[in-house]
């Protein structure tokens, strides 16, 4: 039976390929709320701006068809060219701020991800029965909750405002326009605002929740931490078989350089050295095999069976067995006591030579 308790955080590569895929979290809550306080923020401090250019196009306008005896295509085409300036002049700043932050405070909590597994084509955005299951989910519950808090709160903040306006209603009708113009865009940019605090607080907990949501749906069962790791890693009784069959084979080409060895050295039995020495193309002796214990013996059985001569030196033999590797030429530190070994080998050839 399979396991289904995810229990297990998501490891580093699982996050990966969820990046690859284009899965990642984000509020769109913390978007909307950054892009609507830029917005009046910007609206606050440009409004005159704005007013005036707009002020100044009827005026213009004004002004302008006055003058004109007959309304033709080209006078036409003059007030549109200007109205156009205007708009692009009030408005363009505006859309290119707000863009702007917009993919910022969006590619802030993605990590500017672009994937093109987005664009593929899904039967399960299509599915009814997906549509369904995403309708009934618990993230739906929670964004409608969410909605009806957000218009819950509009409502009441609207019908406090209208409220506190009733009050003052008498002291607005005998007002000046001016002031009651000013007074009312005070108390329409402190009903933004306050709107804005409510939002601010709900996009902490929508982004909270969304990165909840993520992780828990990142999360893995204890098994497929398990596959994951033998995926990158290898299979830890697969990879210990391949490291042992590596050993051998290295031991079996390591014994089989023995036979061309001019020495052993031993100590007497723990460890054994394999020697060779060619002068002219050697710049110093090299170790053909070394071994310890069962494979000292190998290398001492296998240099008997080819005639070898052995020689018995403990501490050189244990030197030159932690220090050196195999076909590795021995060190400057070794070559006084090499150098006597090397010259007892070449004497007891020399006699073999002479007996023949």
């Amino acid at each position: 039976m399979a396991e289904t308790n995810k229990t297990e955080k998501a490891t580093p590569k699982k996050r990966r390929d969820e990046r690859k895929k284009g899965n990642t979290f984000q509020s769109k809550d913390v978007v909307s709320i950054a892009v609507i306080i830029i917005g009046f923020v910007l609206i606050s401090k440009l409004g005159l701006f704005i007013t005036t250019q707009i002020k100044n196009l009827y005026i213009n306008q004004l002004q302008h068809m006055q003058g004109l005896q007959d309304l033709t295509i080209a006078a036409c085409m003059q007030i549109f060219r200007e109205a156009i300036v205007v708009f692009f002049i009030t408005t363009i700043p505006l859309a290119v701020v707000l863009t702007f932050t917009g993919v910022i405070m969006a590619g802030a909590q993605t990590g500017f991800l672009v994937s093109g597994d987005l664009l593929k084509f899904k039967y399960s955005r299509i599915s009814f029965i997906e549509g369904a299951k995403r309708l009934l989910s618990l993230r739906s519950v929670v964004q409608l909750v969410k909605s009806l808090i957000k218009v819950f709160v509009i409502m009441w903040l609207i019908y406090s405002s209208i409220k506190d306006l009733l009050v003052v209603t008498p002291d607005i009708l005998n007002t000046s326009l001016d002031s009651n113009i000013s007074f009312m865009m005070d108390r329409v940019l402190s009903l933004v605002y306050k709107i804005c605090l409510i939002f601010v607080g709900v996009a902490i907990l929508d982004f909270a929740y969304q990165k909840y949501d993520y992780e828990k749906k990142l999360r893995m069962t204890k098994q497929e931490v398990k596959d994951e790791y033998k995926q990158t890693e290898g299979d830890p009784f697969i990879k210990g078989k391949i490291k042992e069959k590596q050993r051998k084979m290295s031991m079996n080409r390591m014994i089989q350089q023995v036979p061309s060895a001019d020495v052993i050295i031993r100590n007497p039995t723990h460890f054994a050295i394999a020697l060779k020495y060619d002068i002219e193309k050697d710049p110093a002796p090299i170790v053909l095999a070394k071994g310890q214990d069962l494979m000292a013996k190998r290398i001492i059985e296998v240099a008997e069976k080819n005639k070898i001569l052995i020689t018995e030196n403990k501490p050189l033999a244990r030197g030159l067995y932690e220090i050196v590797e195999v076909n590795g030429y021995i060190p400057g530190e070794f070559y006084q006591a090499v150098a006597e070994v090397m010259a007892w080998v070449y004497s007891n050839k020399d006699k073999g030579k002479k007996k023949v």
